[in-house]
């Protein structure tokens, strides 16, 4: 149980990410010093929107060269933290090895950062961001659990280097950190993971995975239907408040699902079609589940990814989040078309008629 002396630093590993946008609004908001590791400081355009926020908020920001890649580039950010948020995850969006492009770098960054936490004596409290892919492979697995949810206690057991690599790489990440956490008694570590992102980001440009699911549900590239995919749906404004809490609440402690409902493609298409009516090409209807699994190499996933999803009920229990870091989730309608108007807003849709 540690209490973390907020007039100390506190270090954001990523900061220029999705979600660890938020968790810096947040605690520059709250009058904190946040120190912030990205790749390039001196790529202002990058740097914009966090300096927009530091510019009327009580904290301050100072930012870090640091690369998840390289062991010892977390030293001189971490210097008198006692808080550290490690949000930063390797992406790429050219897969050729999953080993060495996913799984490798997953690790590496993780044991990086940990590395410079075993060196900096004021850290108290680690709060790592991993994801419900560390809990559940694929959707299919829900069957094999207690009343088919998952909870904090499952762990991602069917995931492969072969078979879901990002879900493999975000597992073995995690599980290394709880084994460094373990090996030692003076830092905390608690986890944050969350379920599929979505929600309007501090970047309007933002790259991550779910900009580019909900985009293709009105630009035209899902007119024809969506697959039958379960998943859970949280709004990026309450992981980042997740985060919060996991780091200043002292009896924080494990793994926390953070997820606001279990939703599915169609749901999510629907509620924007409701708010929008024509003006967006929204998909309509589900998709046969073995057309999906006949096209899914040329659209870039493995049959036996769809096999074992499409169809399946993926179900999470939020209640430990709920009583013990006291969260409130927005609900999905808030956050999607909050997520899709931030879009419109910026223009991502002009060559669509509104």
């Amino acid at each position: 149980m540690k209490n973390i002396d907020k007039t100390k630093p506190v270090m954001v590993t990523g900061a220029t990410g999705y979600v660890a946008g938020w968790i810096i609004k947040k605690l520059l908001e709250n009058g904190l010093t946040v120190h912030a590791t990205v790749r390039n400081p001196d790529n202002k355009d990058s740097l914009k929107y966090l300096d927009a926020i530091a510019a009327t908020a009580p904290g301050s920001i100072v930012y870090f060269k640091a690369d998840l890649l390289s062991d010892g580039a977390y030293d001189a950010a971490m210097k008198d933290c006692e808080l550290v948020f490690h949000t930063a995850s390797p992406f790429t969006s050219k897969i050729k090895d999953a080993q060495k492009d996913l799984v490798d770098p997953a690790l590496t960054g993780t044991r990086n950062v940990l590395g410079s936490v075993g060196r900096t004596g004021s850290v108290k409290r680690v709060v790592l961001t991993s994801s419900c892919a560390a809990i559940i492979g694929d959707a299919k697995d829900c069957l094999g659990y207690p009343n088919g949810i998952a909870t904090e206690a499952q762990w991602n057991v069917t995931s492969t280097v072969n078979h879901q690599a990002y879900s493999f790489s975000k597992t073995v990440a995690e599980q290394a950190a709880w084994d460094i956490n373990k090996a030692q008694s003076r830092w905390d570590l608690v986890v944050i993971n969350p379920s599929f992102v979505i929600g309007p980001g501090i970047r309007p440009d933002s790259t991550s995975e779910s900009f580019n699911l909900v985009k293709q549900m009105g630009d035209g590239s899902m007119k024809s239907g969506v697959p039958d995919f379960s998943i859970g749906v949280v709004d990026v404004r309450d992981v980042a408040e997740a985060h919060v809490m996991a780091g200043f609440k002292p009896e924080a402690q494990g793994r926390h699902i953070i997820s606001a409902e279990n939703s599915d493609f169609i749901t999510l298409a629907s509620i924007l079609k409701k708010k929008y009516g024509a003006a967006f090409p929204f998909p309509a209807k589900v998709l046969p589940k073995l057309l999906v699994w006949l096209i899914a190499p040329a659209a870039g996933f493995k049959r036996k990814m769809i096999w074992l999803n499409v169809g399946f009920p993926w179900r999470v229990d939020n209640a430990k989040s709920i009583r013990e870091l006291g969260m409130k989730y927005r609900p999905v309608e808030v956050s999607i078309v909050d997520f899709f108007q931030q879009m419109i807003d910026s223009n991502v849709f002009s060559g669509l008629k509104k």
